[in-house]
């Protein structure tokens, strides 16, 4: 396997808030603009991939906004479905590795502590949107899912729900977790994430000292699940293979 932090990577997606992290972590890989590399189209995907060595995509490009993609479902479809699946049949005819970004909202969020073998049922469109990338992703042999959660190194709101439990940390934090895992070579599904614990308390592990003010789901317009919060038993037992032994 060629070294992560080369050329050899390509991240799609890198002027989101988790490319920005990576860039810290793997500042040699290539991190195209959408307009670069804009994956609702599959000529523009073979012809930005074409004469480049690529063995590994990270693919963390995506419209993700649960209220957005109600008002507007036909572009999660073009960008988290349609999007997904033209870098899996690239991926498919030139034999490179695709790690797909996904995300704890593919669960209906009614228990918590999800298992990678758990059941997965989205109650909105975004996660919808998200699980039918993984569905295109699942068809391409040595894949790698990752679903996880995260948010700024400081909390960016000024309220927190307090009746919503996750397993979200932050981006620095998970974008570390990824780049650990990924280089184990890893494949099927993993759960990446922190403890759980409700959004109130990951915000308030951010910052102790701001004022944040509590929200309930009732609060808001769009359905949001419950508890979402992830299992990463199988994500710690990969990485701790590859540590060094005492």
């Amino acid at each position: 396997m060629a070294a992560l932090n080369s050329p050899a990577t390509v991240f799609t997606g890198g002027s989101g808030l988790l490319g920005s992290a990576f860039r810290r972590l793997l500042p040699a890989a290539l991190y195209p603009t959408s307009a670069e590399l804009d994956i609702r189209r599959a000529d523009a995907v073979a012809s930005w991939l074409q004469d480049r060595a690529v063995s590994t995509i990270i693919h963390a490009a995506a419209f993700t906004s649960p209220p957005k993609i109600d008002q507007d479902p036909r572009r999660a479809v073009a960008t988290n479905i349609i999007g997904t699946a033209h870098l899996v049949s690239w991926c498919l005819e030139h034999d490179v590795r695709l790690v797909y970004i996904s995300t704890d909202y593919v669960f209906k969020g009614d228990k918590g502590l999800y298992t990678e073998e758990d059941a997965v049922l989205p109650v909105n469109r975004y996660a919808w949107s998200k699980l039918g990338g993984e569905c295109a992703v699942r068809l391409l042999p040595g894949h790698l899912i990752v679903r996880t959660s995260f948010g700024p190194d400081v909390f960016p709101y000024p309220k927190a729900f307090v009746d919503q439990w996750t397993s979200r940390q932050s981006v620095t934090e998970t974008a570390r977790q990824m780049v650990s895992l990924i280089e184990t070579g890893a494949t099927g599904t993993v759960h990446i994430g922190g403890p759980r614990r409700t959004v109130m308390e990951y915000a308030r592990s951010l910052d102790a000292a701001k004022v944040i003010e509590p929200l309930s789901l009732k609060d808001v317009t769009f359905v949001a699940p419950v508890d979402t919060s992830l299992d990463t038993t199988r994500f710690r037992q990969l990485v701790s293979e590859l540590e060094p032994k005492p």
